[in-house]
This record gives C-alpha cells, sequence and structure tokens, in this order.
C-alpha cells in the first residue's frame, strides 16, 4: 500500500511563512523563532502542506484540480506520477502545473474527458535537502445514473398486513441520499409504524386505510453532481376487512434469527431492525454479556435503528434487537466484529539537529490486524536508498548518532494493513547556526510595583544556546525564587520592587559563540484614589459633588471618567467635571443612581463608586405643582392613503410646563385594544401630520408631559381605515440554521399585522448553496415563522432568502444572508499535543489545530480536559475530579492554572462545534516538578520547665515535594516586646517532636517554624511560649533530676519531687540493657534521696524512681556504673559496731545542738545554716570522704562556691569514678527548716531554692547539701 501524509487545512504559499508550520511541528531541543530576516537563511528540507484526499471524486462537468503544495528552503520543485509511472505533463496539453505550486490543473471544460484521467496519482516535492511525497491520489468521476425502466404493479394490501415499498436507486458514485415524497414534494410522514429503512426502502409495520395513495415516490440525490433522480410513482391500495386481525411482531428487515456485520474502528455502526405485527411493536436495542456505551449510543428512526459512535475493538460482540407488541415478540441477534484500519501511536515528528547531536524517529501504529512498518528515504524505499553511516534502521525506529549536514532528508514511515494505511513525512535538518538574540536592544519595559514584570529575550542557535540573565553589566548571574526562567528566554519577576528597577542583560552562548543584550525596567507607583466618593442625599433642585483625589507615578498621565450607572454621563450641562471632582447643578430625579470615577493609566486602572439618592424638596404651599390635565376634542382632517392629520386641545399644565405630547395608535383590524407608540411633539405643538401603512383601523389618543409627570391618555379619535397595498418590508432576523445534520432549519420574525399591508400574508422561501452554481429552490408558506429543509449534506452554507406577499402582490426583493446546514460532531481529535511545565503550579499545552473541514460545525474552540492521577509525595490515589478548560476560537495552546506541585496528572484535548464535542486526544501524562510545602499543619509548646520547652508539630498538609528538614527559629522577647538574638536550628524532616533546653527561666520565647523541600522553604507557623517561673509550683506531680552518686556495691540514689504531700517513694532498679523485671525498693518515709545496696562492681545499672498512689507516675531512667572491684580487702568501716556506736553519739550531740539552737532563736538568737545540716546527720547516709574516710565537707547554704569534692552527675546519667561522690543535689533549698511536735528537724531535704547569679567562674547551679558519699576502697 502506497503511503499518505495528513493533509493540514491551511497553506502559506511564501517560503517565508512556509517555514512557519515547520516551526510549529518541529520537536527537538531547538526552537525556532518567527523573525522573517531568520527565516529567509535558514535551510528546510520539503514539507507536503497541502494535497487532495486519497479518494478523490471529481465533478466531471469541471476542471479537475490535484492539489499538491509544499514548503522548503530553497523553494521545492515538483514532479508526479501516474499509476506507478512518471507522468510527464509538458506532453499532455490539457493538464497544467500552477507556478511556484505541484498543484496539477486538468482541462475538462475544454475538450477534456474525466473518464481519460483515472487513475492513482503521486506528488513529489523535492529540493537539495531531500524529497517529500504525497500519498496516493486516485481519481474518480462521479455518477449519478438515470432509474432503469420498470413497470410498477399497484400495491393492493389487506388492512393489519405490513408491506415493503423498494427503492433500488441507481448504483452512483457516491452513493445517493434517498428520501420519500409525495407529487406536491411533500416528506411522507414517518412514524413507529412507517419508516425508512437504510437501504432506502419504505417499510410498513402495518397498513391503514390512510396509506391509500398513488404517489409514493423515491428520490435519488447525488450531492456531488448536485442531481434528484426521481423513480416513478408506486400506488397503494388498502382494502379493508373486519374484524381486522391481530399479529405478533415478525422481522422484516433483518431476515433471519442471526447476522453479522464489520465495521472499521472509529466509524459509526449503524444497526437496524424493523418489524411487521399489528398492534405496531416497538423495539429495543441490548448488548449480549454488556451494556450500550454511555455517551455513545443513540437511537435514531424511532428506536428502529441502533446508532453507536466512534466504535472500538471494545465494541464487538453480540448486539440483539427486541420487537414486541401486547401479542408476543421476535428477535434477532446482530454479530459485531470491528476492525482497525491503522492509526497512530507515534507518528515521527520533524527532527532539527545540531551537526554531532544524536536522534530518533519513531513511527508507531497499531489496527487490527497489527499493521506492518515500512520506511522510505527521500521517496525510496530505505533498503534501496544511499547509505547514511550516521542512520540505523530498528524496526519501527531510525536512530541517528553523529550528525553531519549531509544527513539532511525526508523520512516515510508506511504502516498498512488490509484495510488502509498510514504514511507520514518526517525530515531530519541539521543545522549549525551561532546564537542570535532577536529582542530589540535597550526595550524598554515598564511595570507597576508589586506585579509581574516579563523581560524578553528571543533567541535561536544550533545546538540550543543556554540564557544567562545579569542584573546590570557587572552584576552577578540571577538565581534563587524571586526570579522565574522561561524556556524562551523570558525572565519573570514574578513580584517587582522599586528596587528592581535597572538594566538586565540576557546572555546566549553556544559551541558556535556568545552574543549579548541589554534591556531595562522601570518600575513605576500603583495609582490610588486616596479620596473616593462618598454616597449623598441630595433634595431636588440642588447641588451635590463627588470627590475623586488621585495619587499616581508623577511619570504617568492619569486620565479620570466619570460614569453613571457603569454608563457615559448625560449631555447634559448641568454635569461639571473638574480636574478633581464631579458636580451636579440643579438635580432632579433622573439624576438619582449610581456615580463611578475611573482614574487610567497606560499600566494600570482603578475606580470607586458612590450613590447619589435624590429626595423631593420641601413643598412650597402656595404653588401646587401636578401632572397635566389629558388632552381633548381630538379631530382628523386631511384624510390620504399614507397620511392624515390630527389635532387636539392641551389640559390644564397645573403650575408645570407642558413639555412634550406623545401620540399613541390602535390598529382595530389586528390588535384591537392594544395601543402602541406612533411619534412625539414639542409641548407648543397641537397638530401633527402622522404617517399610515395600509391595511390598519387606526384610532389615535394623545398623552401630555411635563416636568412631574405624563397625564392620563386623551379619550380616542375617530377610527380611520387604510387601503391595502404590496407589503413595504420583508421579514427581519432572517436566519438559517441546522437542528440536524441533514437539514436546513430557515428562520424568520413575522411581520406584524399592520405591516402585512392586505389580506393574506404569506412567505416566499428561497435557498440554494453557496459557491456551486445552482439555481434557487422556493417554496410559498403560510404565515409561520420557520421553513426546513430536508436531505442537505452537513455543514455547508447556503444563500437564503425570505420575501413577503399578500393578495395584491409582493414587498421588494429581499435582501440575500448566509446560512448553514446542520453541524455534526467534529471527525477527529487534536493531534501532536505537548504539555510544557512552566514551574510547579503552571502548565502550558500545545495542540495541532484539526482540519476545518473535520470540524464539520462552527468551530467554538478546544477543551482540555486534566485531572490529577497522583500525589507523588504521598503515593496515593484518590478519587479523580476532571477538570475542563475550554479556549475559544482556533487556539493551538493554553496554560493550566492551579496545580499542585509534585504530582502527575493526565490530560486530553477535545475540538468542540454547535453540535458538541468531538473525540478526545490520547491522553498525556505530565508530572509537575517540586514546590515549597505548605505551612506545618501545627506546632504545639508542651512541658514548659525551668529550662526546657517540648515542641511537637505536625507534618504540612501538601509537602509538595520530598520534605528535607524543617527549620526552627525563637528568640527571647522581653517585657517591652523587643526581640533578643535569633536562634536557627534544622531538624532532620523524620522528626515530629523536639526538646529544647538551656533556656532562661520566667521568659517568653517567639518561635518560627517552617519545612523545606529542594526548592526552598515553605511559609512558616509562629507560636510564642514562656519558661515557668522557679517559686511557681506545677500543676502535676513530677519527679525529675534523679542522681546518683555509685561505690563498689552500693548507690546513693537523690531526686527532686514536686506535687501532693506525703507521697510514698520506691525505686525500681536493674541491669542496663537485660530483660529482666525491675527490682523495687520502699523509701521510708516522704525521703528524697535512698541507698541501694548489694550491687555488682564494675556493672552499668538502670534507675527510676515512683510514687505510690499516683497512677504509677515514675520519673525518667538515669544510668550509672558501679566502681571495679579492688585486689585487696577493705573493710567496710560503716558496718562495724564501733563506728555505729559513734555515729550514735554524734547524732545525739547534734540533736542537742539543735534543741538549743531552736530555743535561742526562739529568743532572739541566730545559728548558721551549717549546724542545721549537721544536726541532721543520718548514719545510713553521712558521707565520707574517699581518700581518708572522714566525713565529708558541707557548703554552706548561703555561700555560692561549688562543692570541694562534689558534682553533678554528668550529662551522660554515668557516675565516673573521680566524681562518684554527689549525692542529693539542691539539698538545704527552699525555707528554713521546721520542727515536728516531738522535736525531729524536717524540711531541709524537700524543699527548693532559687537559683543565684553565678560569681566569677563559679557555677550558677545551687550547691549540693551534702558532698556525695564517698566509695571506700
Amino acid at each position: 500500500m502506497q503511503p499518505k501524509i495528513m493533509m493540514k487545512k491551511k497553506s502559506i504559499s511564501a517560503s517565508k511563512a512556509s517555514l512557519v508550520l515547520f516551526l510549529c511541528q518541529m520537536i527537538s531541543a531547538l526552537d525556532v523563532p518567527l523573525d522573517s530576516k531568520l527565516l529567509e537563511e535558514l535551510s528546510q528540507p520539503p514539507t507536503i502542506t497541502q494535497q487532495s484526499p486519497k479518494d478523490y471524486i471529481v465533478d466531471p462537468r469541471e476542471n479537475i484540480v490535484i492539489q499538491c503544495e509544499a514548503k522548503g528552503k530553497p523553494p521545492p520543485s515538483f514532479s508526479w506520477t501516474r499509476n506507478g509511472t512518471h507522468f510527464d505533463i509538458d506532453k499532455d496539453a490539457q493538464v497544467t502545473m500552477k507556478p511556484n505550486s505541484g498543484t496539477l490543473v486538468i482541462n475538462i471544460m475544454n475538450g477534456g474527458k474525466a473518464e481519460a484521467y483515472e487513475g492513482v496519482y503521486q506528488c513529489t516535492a523535492r529540493n537539495e535537502r531531500g524529497a517529500a511525497i504525497s500519498n496516493n491520489i486516485v481519481i474518480r468521476p462521479s455518477r449519478s445514473p438515470l432509474w432503469t425502466k420498470e413497470k410498477l404493479e399497484p400495491n393492493q394490501v389487506r388492512e393489519g398486513d405490513s408491506l415493503v415499498l423498494h427503492c433500488r436507486p441507481p448504483v452512483g458514485l457516491p452513493p445517493p441520499i434517498i428520501f420519500w415524497m409525495d407529487n406536491a414534494f411533500q416528506r411522507l410522514p414517518q412514524s413507529e409504524r412507517v419508516s425508512q429503512g437504510l437501504n432506502g426502502d419504505l417499510y410498513f409495520s402495518n397498513v391503514q386505510p390512510e396509506d391509500t395513495r398513488e404517489d409514493y415516490i423515491c428520490y435519488a440525490r447525488f450531492n456531488h453532481t448536485q442531481t434528484i433522480q426521481q423513480k416513478q410513482p408506486i400506488s397503494v391500495k388498502v382494502f379493508s376487512t373486519r374484524p381486522v386481525t391481530e399479529r405478533q411482531p415478525v422481522l422484516l428487515t433483518p431476515t433471519g434469527s442471526t447476522s453479522t456485520k464489520v465495521e472499521l474502528r472509529g466509524n459509526v455502526l449503524l444497526l437496524e431492525c424493523i418489524a411487521a405485527g399489528l398492534p405496531t411493536p416497538v423495539i429495543r436495542w441490548i448488548k449480549e454479556g454488556g451494556e450500550l456505551p454511555a455517551n455513545r449510543t443513540f437511537f435514531e428512526n424511532f428506536k428502529k435503528t441502533l446508532k453507536i459512535t466512534d466504535v472500538s475493538e471494545a465494541d464487538s460482540g453480540n448486539y440483539k434487537c427486541i420487537a414486541r407488541n401486547t401479542l408476543g415478540s421476535a428477535h434477532h441477534v446482530i454479530s459485531v466484529t470491528v476492525k482497525a484500519a491503522p492509526y497512530w501511536i507515534t507518528a515521527p515528528r520533524n527532527l532539527v539537529l545540531s551537526p554531532g547531536e544524536d536522534g530518533t524517529l519513531i513511527c508507531r501504529a497499531n489496527g487490527n490486524p497489527k499493521p506492518s512498518i515500512s520506511w522510505l528515504a527521500n521517496g525510496v524505499p530505505i533498503a534501496i536508498a544511499p547509505e547514511d553511516p550516521s542512520r540505523k534502521v530498528d524496526g519501527d525506529t531510525i536512530i541517528f548518532s553523529q550528525v553531519q549536514e549531509r544527513s539532511s532528508a525526508v523520512y516515510q514511515c508506511n504502516a498498512s494493513n488490509e484495510y488502509g494505511y498510514l504514511l507520514a513525512n518526517a525530515f531530519v535538518n541539521v543545522l549549525a547556526e551561532p546564537p542570535r538574540i532577536l529582542t530589540p536592544a535597550n526595550k524598554l519595559y515598564q511595570v507597576i510595583a508589586d506585579s509581574p514584570a516579563l523581560l524578553d529575550c528571543a533567541y535561536f542557535g544550533s545546538p540550543k544556546p543556554e540564557i544567562e540573565w545579569f542584573k546590570g553589566v557587572k552584576g552577578s548571574i540571577l538565581r534563587g525564587s524571586e526570579y522565574i526562567f522561561h524556556d524562551n528566554g523570558t525572565l519573570e519577576i514574578p513580584v517587582a520592587q522599586k528596587d528592581s528597577t535597572g538594566a538586565y542583560t540576557c546572555v546566549a552562548r553556544n559551541k558556535l559563540g556568545k552574543i549579548q543584550n541589554e534591556v531595562q525596567l522601570e518600575i513605576k507607583d500603583p495609582t490610588v484614589i486616596i479620596k473616593q466618593p462618598e454616597y449623598k442625599v441630595i433634595q431636588r433642585y440642588g447641588q451635590v459633588s463627588f470627590e475623586c483625589i488621585i495619587k499616581h507615578d508623577s511619570t504617568l498621565l492619569p486620565t479620570v471618567i466619570w460614569l453613571k450607572d457603569n454608563d457615559e454621563l448625560p449631555d447634559d450641562e448641568r454635569f461639571l467635571v473638574g480636574k478633581d471632582n464631579l458636580t451636579i447643578m440643579n438635580v432632579t430625579d433622573k439624576d438619582d443612581g449610581t456615580y463611578t470615577c475611573i482614574v487610567n493609566t497606560t499600566l494600570d486602572s482603578v475606580s470607586a463608586s458612590a450613590v447619589l439618592t435624590v429626595v423631593a424638596a420641601p413643598p412650597t404651599p402656595a404653588v401646587i405643582y401636578a401632572r397635566p390635565n389629558p388632552p381633548f376634542d381630538l379631530e382628523l382632517t386631511g384624510q390620504l392613503e399614507r397620511s392624515v392629520e390630527l389635532s387636539w386641545i392641551p389640559g390644564d399644565e397645573n403650575n408645570s410646563p407642558i413639555t412634550n405630547f406623545v401620540i399613541e395608535y390602535e390598529d382595530g383590524l389586528h390588535e384591537p385594544g392594544v395601543w402602541h407608540y406612533q411619534t412625539e411633539v414639542p409641548g407648543t405643538q397641537t397638530t401633527v401630520q402622522l404617517k399610515l401603512s395600509p391595511y390598519v383601523n387606526y384610532s389615535f389618543r394623545v398623552i401630555a408631559v411635563n416636568e412631574i409627570g405624563r397625564s392620563q391618555p386623551s379619550e380616542p379619535s375617530e377610527q380611520y381605515l387604510t387601503k391595502s397595498a404590496n407589503p413595504d418590508e420583508n421579514p427581519s432576523n432572517v436566519q438559517g440554521i441546522g437542528s440536524e445534520p441533514d437539514n436546513l432549519v430557515i428562520t424568520w420574525e413575522s411581520l406584524k399585522g399592520f405591516q402585512s399591508n392586505g389580506p393574506g400574508l404569506q412567505y416566499k422561501v428561497s435557498w440554494r448553496q453557496k459557491d456551486v452554481d445552482d439555481e434557487w429552490t422556493s417554496v410559498i408558506v403560510a404565515n409561520v415563522s420557520k421553513y426546513i429543509v430536508s436531505g442537505t449534506p452537513t455543514f455547508v452554507p447556503y444563500e437564503i432568502k425570505v420575501q413577503a406577499l399578500n393578495d395584491l402582490g409582493y414587498a421588494p426583493e429581499p435582501s440575500e444572508v448566509i446560512g448553514h446546514s446542520g453541524e455534526d460532531l467534529p471527525m477527529v481529535a487534536p493531534g501532536n499535543v505537548q504539555v510544557h511545565v512552566i514551574n510547579s503550579t503552571l502548565a502550558k499545552v500545545h495542540w495541532d489545530p484539526v482540519p476545518l473541514k473535520t470540524v464539520r460545525g462552527h468551530l467554538q474552540g478546544y477543551k482540555v480536559y486534566y485531572w490529577k492521577v497522583q500525589s507523588l509525595s504521598r503515593r496515593s490515589r484518590r478519587h479523580v475530579e476532571k477538570k475542563i478548560l475550554t479556549f475559544r476560537g482556533n487556539k493551538t495552546f493554553g496554560m493550566l492554572p492551579g496545580l499542585e506541585p509534585y504530582s502527575t496528572y493526565k490530560l486530553n484535548v477535545r475540538v468542540a462545534n454547535g453540535k458538541g464535542e468531538g473525540p478526545a486526544s490520547p491522553d498525556k501524562v505530565f508530572r509537575t516538578p517540586e514546590g515549597v510545602p505548605s505551612s506545618p499543619s501545627f506546632l504545639k509548646i508542651t512541658n514548659p520547665t525551668l529550662d526546657s520547652l517540648t515542641l511537637e508539630w505536625g507534618s504540612p498538609t501538601h509537602p509538595n515535594g520530598v520534605l528535607t528538614s524543617y527549620i526552627l527559629k525563637f528568640q527571647p522577647i522581653n517585657n517591652t516586646h523587643e526581640l533578643g538574638p535569633l536562634v536557627e536550628i534544622r531538624i532532620p524532616a523524620n522528626e515530629s517532636s523536639l526538646i529544647l533546653k538551656n533556656l532562661n527561666y520566667s521568659t517568653r520565647y517567639k518561635f518560627y517554624f517552617n519545612a523545606q523541600t529542594s526548592v526552598g522553604s515553605g511559609n512558616q507557623i509562629t507560636e510564642e511560649a514562656v519558661t515557668i517561673m522557679d517559686e511557681v509550683q506545677p500543676l502535676y506531680p513530677r519527679i525529675r533530676n534523679v542522681t546518683t552518686a555509685a561505690a563498689e556495691t552500693y548507690a546513693n540514689i537523690s531526686w527532686e519531687y514536686e506535687g501532693p504531700d506525703h507521697a510514698h517513694f520506691y525505686v525500681e532498679y536493674g541491669v542496663a540493657g537485660s530483660k529482666e523485671d525491675w527490682k523495687k525498693e520502699i523509701v521510708n518515709g516522704s525521703r528524697s534521696f535512698f541507698v541501694l545496696k548489694g550491687l555488682t562492681p564494675g556493672t552499668a545499672y538502670k534507675v527510676r524512681v515512683g510514687a505510690e498512689g499516683l497512677s504509677g507516675f515514675r520519673s525518667s531512667e538515669d544510668v550509672f556504673e558501679t566502681g571495679p572491684a579492688m585486689a585487696s580487702r577493705q573493710v567496710d568501716i560503716a558496718t562495724q559496731g564501733w563506728f555505729i556506736g559513734l555515729m550514735c553519739a554524734v547524732a545525739l550531740l547534734i540533736l542537742i545542738l539543735l534543741i538549743v539552737c531552736f530555743i535561742r532563736r526562739n529568743k532572739g538568737g541566730k545559728y548558721p545554716v551549717k549546724e542545721k545540716e549537721d544536726a541532721h546527720a543520718d548514719p545510713e547516709i553521712q558521707p565520707m570522704k574517699e581518700d581518708d574516710g572522714t566525713f565529708g565537707e558541707y557548703s554552706d547554704a548561703e555561700d555560692h562556691k561549688p562543692l570541694k569534692k562534689g558534682s553533678r552527675t554528668p550529662s551522660d546519667r554515668t557516675v565516673k569514678k573521680e566524681d562518684s561522690d554527689d549525692s542529693l543535689v539542691d539539698y538545704g533549698e527552699g525555707v528554713n527548716g521546721q520542727f515536728n511536735e516531738d522535736g525531729s528537724f524536717i524540711g531541709q531535704y524537700s524543699g527548693k531554692k532559687e537559683k543565684e547569679p553565678a560569681e566569677g567562674n563559679e557555677s550558677s547551679e545551687a550547691p549540693s547539701p551534702v558532698n556525695a558519699m564517698n566509695s571506700f576502697v
């Protein structure tokens, strides 16, 4: 099968303009701007731009024009083949080729015969860069043969029987359109009982007596030659029998129980079932094992025809029609098989490359059966074409590597099967061009502040140049999210500010050179109305003023326009427009309304509105103003055929002069009781000459008008009947719009009764097809406003005129209007759909326009259906919500706003006409890049302590990409709301909480929190929180600051408790890292320390403290390590009896000292805190120094020096050998100790004390009340 390329609807003859189409089709990294000077210099292989259809049926009476237009640089030459051999047009005097074109003109009207030129033609366009070929164009002259003579016997049928009237039209080319009419050229009425089949026959499910007639005539319309052939009339006579026998359904067509049908993909499937029976059967259609396709299924001919548009392989199957009446049913099964001529999956696209680059041509098609793929180079099978080392053929793909300029050529891909073929020309054009910048130098751009600024840098080069932008001559390269760099070189500043003003330099470079261009940007202040007009209430006849004071950029010239109710101000000298105001003098009720001040500059526009309400002035008792009294004594004089004189006497003015008189008339013949406006005259005039129309029974009345209002109408005048005449005018608003693909509905506005000028009003409706040498077809219809012309071709222009006539004659010759026959759905989908993602929320879609002949109607525009398939950040699908954007007219691109970043989308494009939408293009998948995320869904700040806060947050609702991290910034705020230094922390993206430590106590902090992707930071969320004051008790129980001081076989555990009094504590411990159950020790009383004994030397332990009766409340875990076992054994002095006795004696002495101090204090004496501490010695926990076994020294509670031997537990929560003498941190904080009734000392171990500033380099921590117990070695 020979190849073919798709035709384009329009061609551009000049070589410069021809290259435009090539640029539109090109798919490559290169994009050639439409610059005339540049286009003149670039070479291009030939491309077929216009050609005749493959199956070209011509009128044998007219010249044959076989189109072949092509473009290229240099302009191509043309040659033709006929039936596979060279066609030498120079040897045939009847054949000529148009200048600068390949189009052939065969002169038939000057002696040639169309039959002699039947055959298969193919055009070749060639220049130095390659050769393109057209499809095979099969030329056949149309034929409209006469009906064969036949003797038709009258049909005598019994009432209730079925009947088929056969048409059997002559075989024409193309096949004719069949319709049945009578001798009066009126369509025969059709119904569920009587209808025309697809083959043209007329079927009667059952005949009735009214079917008797002798003029059943079948007509065959041959549209190509605009001829109609008529069959001899058929006579039908129905004789009645009583009673009429009812019959169950029987199928008239198709016959039998089953049949088969093969249809091609994309075509319209028509299935027909017509049944006989009485009562008339009703037809129903089903698809066995499936549903009829929604939106593509239509029922025609009273449901006797099933129509499925745009069929595909999925529509194959068994379709059953069921005919049913009250007596039973009959059915027929049609087995449908859908085959497919080749159709494109990927058609090869023109390829523009630079020397040394690689590329591919891909040709993929499908069909049923599967089509075979073959390649040609410059019209020659590639197997025998000259070799090209840069070319490699791999099935449906040609791979090019390291191309050179000599590699330029035109390749043809042919996909064919038994049902047809496809062919596409695609050229490879190798260009080597240094960069060029096409934007004029020093071009000035002016933009309003806070608006987008677009700076152009139109460029071209091969290889495709890289574009860079600089601000100023020596500025650095522009980067960052504040700029958008478009593929066409344009620099976009989304929000231009005053500091954006200046010179910008665009640099284009490739391996062949570099060039730069400078443009200027000026940012202007926006125009603002600083004092807007205000609502006003004014008394009638007063004066009012509206102000509109503006502020604008000094370099822009503003213009101020005032509107009233969104329309121009009345042309009245009372309205005075000043520089900054509008003044209305002598206000009347008509001035009531909305006044708008509009300020325009060359760059922006602003407006403001205010309402004016007019109220009545205070009444003046001396004068009463009212509407005038009605005129009286109306008289008609000087009666003529088309005129009469009317006079009257005015009524009382009622203190307000009459300004004018309004004359109205009544047509007692056509519209009795309805009064119409005739004319009006000044208030000083009391007679008027009135123009009249023929055939109207006139009565007149007069209404007086003054400033107050209108009078009541006068009494009617006497009646005057004018004579009849021809119509003076024709119907208005004549239109021709088809309601179906095969008709033309002509409508008009009928003349009103008095416009008829006489009785017997009718209309002569005439029509003929435009641009076809055809006679007018006319019909005279009654006084209606519509006429339907049937059997028209789909969507062709018609010349239409409607002329009025009455019993006296015709109106003047009417003007012609252009109408169109009915539209049908578009046939093809837009091709070459391409999506260019501009940024994360905006994409631009391009498509090739469909040929206008395939639109089959008025092109309304293109509709882009697009929907989100998947969010790449969540990997989850959701309900698909399709969105539709409509682009009016013959646009070939559009913008898709409001996309979600980092998502997968699909779209398709459809062409729309007045009938509806055409088929959708194949779905195009595209992805949006990452964007900045939204703000985190929440930020909570909990667990405030003296020096820490806990932050929790939720991930952004819209990540818009892959989160890389969170950014936390915070700073303190003092009492005067001044902000302190800002601290920034970067947090991994997988975290959802953070504990901020080492904060200042009783301090308010402000937090700024946002998420980041690789594109940048999202919106931040802010929160404020305060660390607690040390004297404020927490609102919940807690145990904190668990510390340990470990020896070889025991450890001293201490903690701080905040919560209800009289808590009972316990200590749980176990080997660190072990899964064994915790061991539990009960603490006597409410002490905040405990000694764990019996530990294993050199072992790491975990420990935690809990409180009984507080719902299992526990502290966090602490880890410590016991000291290693020593080689030489030493006696544990703490277990010796003499030591215990000594300690008891010391304790007794301390108790006596405490009692003495207490007595002295009650008498006004004082005692040191150190004595208090010594007095509370407990032999179980008395610390000893590690080196000499003596008691550890205590730090005075009022001495803010660090402990001499002790220190806090290290931050890693283990106790090292050299500082294992800490115990009971913060002992001694709080108020002075108290005594129980029995004299025992309490409170020294449980209170708290405010921290004070550190002195010198010493620690600011409160000193430990007791040096940690020293381990014995």
